[in-house]
């Protein structure tokens, strides 16, 4: 489980998540420093050990690396949420505590949220429904279509299963 991103470590991450698209060390450092004073290196420390941890993989450009994050910051989130929810030694009142601090905007998005989960197992089901019905009529299907076999001709290369001369 993801332990909570840094101060700094999220402020790198935050970047490469928006901007969507490999980065440097060099275009990362630009950014921050019209926030703040920051060395090159802090950045490149920082993207080493985001790398290190998982949440960017690096390609080798020149002498330089290309950072790329390995997911979304809605997938970051979610599995902070999970950790937080699953740690809780009462999950439905660490839920509902949860959904008390929410804003209205929040719950309403929360409730859509449900509707796609919901919407995708019942598609996931009707389709698992579908297929499994599907196999069951499979076989009398396929004898039906099967052709009949080969008459004995001679020619026994001709039928399926039987090695040829």
């Amino acid at each position: 489980m993801p332990r909570p991103l840094g101060e700094l470590e999220d402020a790198v991450m935050t970047r490469v998540w928006q901007w969507n698209r490999p980065v440097t060390v060099r275009e990362v450092l630009e950014d921050l420093q019209q926030e703040r004073s920051i060395a090159y290196t802090t950045v490149m420390t920082v993207m080493d050990n985001l790398h290190q941890k998982g949440w960017v993989r690096r390609e080798a450009e020149g002498r330089a690396y290309r950072y790329t994050a390995v997911s979304t910051r809605a997938a970051y989130s979610a599995a902070l949420m999970n950790e937080a929810w699953s740690t809780s030694d009462n999950p439905a009142a660490a839920l509902v505590a949860f959904f008390g601090m929410m804003s209205a905007e929040q719950r309403e998005a929360l409730r859509d949220a449900v509707r796609i989960v919901q919407h995708d197992d019942e598609s996931a089901e009707s389709a698992a429904e579908s297929a499994a019905e599907s196999a069951v009529e499979a076989p009398a299907e396929v004898a039906a279509e099967a052709p009949a076999p080969a008459e004995a001709e001679g020619d026994s290369a001709e039928r399926p299963g039987t090695p040829g001369r």
